[in-house]
């Protein structure tokens, strides 16, 4: 049997880990990465979509900004030892009680109900107010405690006790207890009739005689304070997951028995019902304008010198239409951190010590962007009408069309004409900025107009009319719909980008931008769309991508929530994801998630963009911040210091 504890709580990151992707409207990706200081959350929000996180010792510029004299290579590898630096050296600062932390986002929350979100807005408020049993450092990326002050584990990993702080209340002054682990997991996540987002990441697949199957995790309250947890199968993630949020039997149980759960918590709700344990509460919410959140006079953290944490009174979103908003905001001094786009670098750069901020490079964000097709085969239970049509579908389906059309999207245009060069090509399905986990051999594709022409003719799909569009090998013009989100001009002019390429090669995308949370539905719930260009949020744990990457999932955007894999390397990609959070050889989980990349990019469901540069732009007026590999600070160590 062996124990774990960590009695130094200044080191915790914030809040609960998340653990698995979620689609994110913002094009500051690294809003939507942890750069935050809130931590993602358990329902699929990793490193939360809402802003930047600041720093505030005042770390000059030259901190993590690599002279230009270097090669690309050696200053990605400078910038790293300087993070890996900062995070070393930080020690944490008695700080100042008041003030508030605000930014602006252009995202409205779409729920209240963590447990059934499925975007990065709605996590990156509802992080502030729900934690797991641990947490992920913000300096270091390793798992630490949090509602469990310390844990035990059998020698094959199948058994894990949690021992449960008892100086945590909710919100409402009630006590926290075991019993609101035990309600999480088998009333909420485990729940049949409640679309749990964290489910994917509780769900362990293994083979039993011969037979893939899968089963669940028995979770026990032993008495108020400890948690059993009994594992069917090793899992490499184990504590990293167990960031997952924990709700409050006391207020969610007689919903969740009436069956009125997926209904409780909505964007309607009075956001003072919304009870977690967290640094924060909701204040305020008022649509399209602000989310205020107030702090928790009642928090379990307390400093080294005993003193209450959070140190901050609130945290203010300020809701904008635009990104262009979002730099208006922070340059009249409205905002105190701002993600920086690479076409604003070069203006906000040389104003640093002016307007007395401090802009942070930290490499390839975590989040991707990429294009998808709609490859459902599925059809509309009420209607029986297909959610594509058969002429669409049968071009969608059909890998080398979509490898023709990875070779019409030119990403040095798009790094170049909207990144400002701030950016990188992305052909795998994980970051460089995960490290050894990244593969950096998957095959690509680079911008190639006669190869992509020479891949559809060798299809038969000719332009035969002379009006500049082809038709398939049955005469159908090869004609779909092509969307992204409103209010995002990055994602805007880079959709822009992908349909001149198509244009080039004889296809018609016919563009059109449309609300995130109306997106977001097509996707998740009517399936009614062609192509998209969007965004999952990202993070150094690979199985965390497990709801996009399995073909059972919802999240398997091109064609969810199938029974069986459709196709033989989607079967391939599930077999190695299970197996890969089963591994504990890390030698062997880098081999099996490289593969998975590998077959991904032959395959093509997503067809990247490419990746941003982390910039980060910060007031310099906040205590205990850094800039690390994945983050800037704790939310709740925060303090200003101009007060």
């Amino acid at each position: 049997m062996q124990n774990y504890q960590v009695r130094n709580w200044g080191a915790a990151a914030l809040l609960v880990g998340v653990f698995v992707l979620v689609l994110f409207g913002c094009s500051r990706e690294d809003e939507a990465e942890g750069v935050t200081a809130v931590p993602p959350t358990a329902t699929a929000v990793p490193p939360t979509a809402t802003v930047v996180p600041p720093t505030a010792t005042v770390v000059p510029p030259t901190a993590t900004v690599v002279p230009a004299t270097r090669n690309e290579d050696e200053e990605e590898e400078a910038t790293v030892r300087q993070l890996l630096s900062n995070a070393d050296l930080f020690e944490y600062k008695i700080g100042k009680a008041g003030g508030a932390l605000t930014f602006a986002t252009i995202s409205d929350p779409l729920t209240f109900n963590l447990a059934i979100a499925n975007d990065a807005s709605s996590g990156g408020v509802l992080g502030y107010l729900f934690e797991g049993l641990t947490e992920v450092s913000w300096l270091t990326d390793e798992v630490e405690p949090a509602l469990a002050e310390s844990w035990t584990h059998s020698d094959d990993g199948l058994t894990w006790t949690f021992n449960i702080r008892r100086d945590v209340k909710w919100h409402d002054g009630q006590p926290f207890t075991a019993h609101d682990v035990e309600f999480t997991f088998n009333k909420i996540i485990y729940n049949d009739e409640i679309p749990a987002s964290s489910r994917p990441a509780f769900t362990f697949r293994y083979l039993e005689d011969g037979e893939w199957t899968q089963g669940i995790m028995t979770v026990t309250a032993l008495d108020d304070y400890t948690v059993l947890c009994e594992l069917p199968v090793s899992f490499a993630p184990f504590l990293r997951s167990m960031g997952t949020a924990i709700y409050p039997k006391h207020i969610l149980e007689p919903y969740v028995d009436d069956g009125t759960f997926a209904e409780t918590w909505d964007i309607s709700t009075d956001p003072a019902e919304i009870i977690g344990t967290g640094p924060f509460t909701i204040g305020l919410y008022a649509p399209a304008e602000r989310v205020v959140m107030k702090r928790n006079p009642n928090y379990w953290l307390k400093d080294d010198e005993g003193n209450a944490l959070p140190y901050l009174d609130e945290v203010i979103h300020i809701i904008v239409p635009d990104l262009e908003t979002e730099l208006i905001k922070f340059r009249a001094g409205e905002t105190d951190v701002h993600g920086v786009l690479g076409e604003e670098y070069a203006t906000l750069e040389p104003l640093q010590e002016e307007e007395n901020f401090t802009i942070h490079k930290r490499g390839p964000n975590f989040g991707t962007t990429f294009l998808v097709f709609n490859m459902n085969s599925g059809s509309d239970t009420e209607t029986g009408e297909p959610y594509v049509d058969a002429v669409k579908l049968h071009w969608f389906s059909n890998k080398q069309f979509r490898q023709a059309a990875a070779h019409s999207m030119d990403k040095d245009m798009i790094i170049e004409d909207v990144q400002h060069g701030l950016g990188y090509p992305q052909w795998s399905s994980i970051s460089p900025s995960a490290g050894d986990f990244h593969n950096p051999d998957v095959r690509k594709y680079p911008y190639d107009i006669e190869t992509a022409n020479q891949i559809l003719d060798g299809l038969g799909w000719k332009d035969t009319d002379g009006d500049g569009i082809r038709e398939d090998d049955k005469g159908n013009k090869i004609e779909f719909s092509l969307v992204t989100n409103t209010g995002n001009s990055v994602r805007d002019r880079a959709s822009q980008i992908i349909q001149e390429g198509l244009t080039k090669i004889g296809i018609q995308a016919n563009y059109e931008a449309i609300e995130f949370g109306d997106l977001v539905g097509q996707l998740t719930t009517t399936y009614d769309w062609e192509a998209v260009v969007i965004g999952l949020t990202g993070g150094t744990e690979p199985h965390g991508g497990i709801n996009i990457w399995h073909s059972s999932e919802s999240l398997h955007l091109w064609n969810p929530n199938q029974e069986e894999p459709a196709t033989d390397w989607e079967a391939e990609i599930d077999n190695l994801y299970i197996i890969g959070s089963q591994e504990l050889d890390r030698a062997k989980r880098v081999e099996h998630y490289h593969r998975t990349q590998a077959i991904a990019a032959e395959n093509l469901p997503l067809i990247y963009t490419t990746l941003s540069e982390r910039l980060s732009a910060v007031r310099n007026i906040f205590g205990n911040t850094t800039p690390t590999l994945y983050g800037i600070w704790d939310t709740r160590y925060l303090y200003r210091t101009d007060r």
